[in-house]
């Protein structure tokens, strides 16, 4: 840190996992200011501002963030959904183009960009790829956004006073609504709407992905890791893979999951979720009703596709997370307890049953 009164965080995307995580860590901390940023807005109150922002648009981002000349730090981990690998490489990249020059423009006092990224940049989501993946990898045939969003952010940052990190997360899981990526979610609904329904729970994905290692990345955990890389000088201009330190196989943590809940664990029957919960939503209204839960519209508390998207993995994806430690960054989580904390956390909250 520099003799500036204080850090002021810029956080992209401030209500996704990632973002909310990263918004509730810094405001921990005490001695930050933090602005949110996202499509919606939302409540500010005491050092957290909310700006709504449609950072597509270069025109609304520079309106909106052509005051921001105190920020200091701008953590990025917004995320534009899209159809094909090849859709998303223009309207990510175009975000934190559009945020990045809209800070710059404001003469902003600014030290560090932190990008949030993952395993994609190794060809996770491709197929099988070398394991464990490390920072300084091969990459793969274009297009990936990941990698792009990187490539533009060193050369912005040749001559400036600020340095960037990159964190290469794996599955993010913690407290999040209206998230097109989050597991945790997907796994609480299921097994909440499997126990409605009298059913075990069964593992819905492909027989491989059952035993094949994975591993996972807390949001708080990656929220400090975040916050670490960013204001540690040996950080500057790194990338770092991020993850909870442990691994694990459906086949070993399913029956645990399903004994959470209260349920049996059936043997794995491959389905789509997309397809298999898409008629769930009379249903999932009604719990709402006769538990006394949050409100909720249903598509605001389920990531069908995305759980789909991981229960497919019928290999390895896992990363080492060695450069991180080596830099000074040794905290873990155990991911046992990780799912079963954000269990509790998404039933005290009355989110399910």
């Amino acid at each position: 840190m520099d003799n500036f009164p204080a850090p002021v965080a810029l956080v992209v995307g401030a209500h996704g996992v990632i973002g909310r995580n990263l918004v509730d860590h810094l405001r921990q901390l005490g001695s930050w200011e933090v602005i949110g940023l996202s499509r919606r807005g939302g409540a500010s109150e005491g050092r957290l501002h909310h700006i709504a922002v449609d950072l597509l648009d270069a025109d609304d981002a520079r309106a909106k963030l052509g005051d921001l000349g105190e920020v200091t730090h701008i953590f990025y981990a917004a995320y534009q959904d899209r159809p094909t690998w090849a859709e998303l490489v223009e309207p990510n990249l175009a975000m934190l183009v559009n945020t990045v020059t809209a800070v710059e423009a404001a003469g902003a006092r600014l030290r560090h960009v932190s990008l949030m990224q993952g395993y994609k940049v190794y060809g996770a989501h491709l197929g099988p790829f070398k394991t464990p993946a490390r920072e300084d990898d091969p990459g793969h045939m274009p297009p990936e956004f990941n990698v792009d969003q990187q490539a533009w952010l060193e050369s912005r940052q040749k001559g400036k006073a600020w340095t960037w990190s990159a964190l290469r997360p794996s599955v993010v899981c913690g407290y999040a609504l209206g998230n097109p990526m989050n597991l945790a979610m997907v796994i609480a609904v299921y097994a909440s709407i499997s126990k409605e329904l009298g059913l075990p729970l069964r593992f819905p994905g492909s027989p491989g992905a059952y035993h094949s290692l994975l591993e996972m990345t807390d949001a708080d955990l990656l929220a400090r890791a975040t916050v670490w890389a960013a204001t540690d000088p040996a950080c500057a201009n790194q990338a770092f893979n991020i993850n909870n330190g442990d691994l694990f196989r459906w086949s070993e943590l399913w029956p645990a999951i399903a004994g959470w809940f209260g349920l049996e664990a059936a043997p794995p029957l491959p389905m789509s979720l997309d397809d298999a919960m898409s008629d769930k939503e009379p249903l999932w209204d009604a719990m709402v009703e006769r538990h006394g839960l949050q409100p909720l519209p249903y598509k605001d508390v389920s990531s069908w596709r995305f759980g789909d998207f991981v229960f497919r993995w019928d290999y390895d994806v896992i990363a080492d997370g060695s450069k991180a430690r080596r830099f000074g960054f040794h905290e873990f989580v155990d991911t046992r307890a990780m799912f079963f904390g954000i269990f509790e956390d998404l039933r005290a909250r009355r989110v399910i049953p």
